[in-house]
């Protein structure tokens, strides 16, 4: 019999995972990642990993009936996800910490405790689909659109595929919520986490200046280089801002570019944040083995943006170029740009550049 380790975050979609991989007959390890501790006089705290989460994913695993772990993995989120999210902010990028998280701890440190508990499997509650064709794993998106989570599994590499499973892939969120109801989960009804765990009220700048600090003060430009005003500090900002500037200029401004080497943040008009070029870093083939031809494919620049038609120029040294078929607005350096060809995900990098 296969042995399992479900990644459970104390909400309702891990929960089911763990009720699905039970029913195909896989023996079964529930664990939860302590990755984050909220402060204690925060009202309110809400996070993928709180006590209350780790609480109701015990909670179905005793219904379950199956073993249950929690795991602390603090020192190495903070390190490898905290402070690349500080550090990238500081870069004048706009980072995807659930990438990292997923790439750093769910599969991978989670996978050396599997190992440990002699699984051979990590099961988490992702919405997606794997499957093998050949001697290659494919990423596959979830059936139901809505719900599909593919483009944050983006930095995933073969290895990494063939051990993990998605059982949730093929279902619709209310499908999920009717498998908890009956199986008569605690967090049958729970409302799906939305907030960044270390900063749930939003408030990036405060983790940042925790982290390592802020460049400070500096100059608003136009895309010419004339001086507009001064901004609090570069932390504050990202591609594609309108809000918050705090110019009370006569016509709309954008932030169109943030310069960290000369602490600049550079504004211009709305048609001033329209890309057709862009280009990525560190890209990571998944579905199909690298190629050095263009390729036609679709292209997802924000997770919660929709596909654009393009062409794709592989590069040098992990680089690749996008030509999308239509301009978009503020491709966001330190963003995925995950590349598909229909619900098949062929591979994604990171945004490092556009025109």
């Amino acid at each position: 019999m296969l042995r399992a380790l479900i990644a459970m975050s104390g909400g309702v979609d891990s929960s089911v995972a763990a009720k699905l991989m039970l029913d195909r007959g896989y023996d079964c390890v529930g664990c939860t990642m302590r990755l984050y501790e909220g402060p204690a006089d925060q009202e309110n705290f809400q996070s993928c990993c709180s006590l209350d989460d780790v609480e109701d994913a015990r909670a179905v695993a005793r219904k379950l009936g199956i073993p249950y772990y929690v795991f602390n993995f603090k020192e190495e989120f903070t390190e490898k996800v905290i402070w690349k999210f500080a550090d990238s902010y500081r870069q004048g990028r706009t980072p995807n910490p659930c990438i990292d998280c997923n790439r750093a701890l769910k599969f991978d440190a989670l996978y050396r405790r599997a190992r440990a508990l002699d699984c051979q499997a990590i099961v988490t509650g992702h919405y997606a689909r794997v499957e093998r064709a050949g001697d290659r794993f494919r990423l596959k998106k979830a059936v139901y659109a809505e719900k599909d989570q593919s483009y944050v599994l983006c930095t995933l590499s073969q290895e990494e595929l063939s051990r993990s499973l998605f059982p949730l892939g093929e279902l619709s969120k209310a499908q999920v919520r009717q498998l908890a109801r009956e199986g008569g989960f605690v967090n049958a009804e729970k409302p799906d986490s939305q907030d960044i765990c270390f900063a749930p009220d939003g408030d990036y700048a405060k983790v940042v200046r925790q982290y390592g600090g802020e460049p400070g003060e500096g100059l608003f430009v136009d895309t010419a280089g004339r001086v507009l005003g001064r901004h609090q500090g570069i932390i504050h900002y990202t591609v594609g801002q309108h809000r918050g500037l705090g110019l009370g200029y006569h016509e709309k401004l954008y932030v169109c570019r943030i310069v960290p080497e000369s602490n600049t943040v550079v504004l211009g008009r709305a048609e001033e944040l329209l890309r057709r070029e862009v280009l990525t870093e560190d890209f990571n083939w998944i579905s199909i083995p690298p190629t050095a031809e263009p390729f036609r494919c679709t292209a997802k620049l924000r997770y919660r943006g929709r596909e654009i038609p393009a062409t794709a120029y592989p590069e040098e040294n992990g680089r690749l170029r996008l030509l999308l078929d239509e301009p978009q607005r503020a491709p966001a350096p330190g963003q995925a740009a995950v590349l598909y060809d229909g619900d098949l995900v062929l591979g994604g990098g990171t945004v490092c550049g556009s025109k």
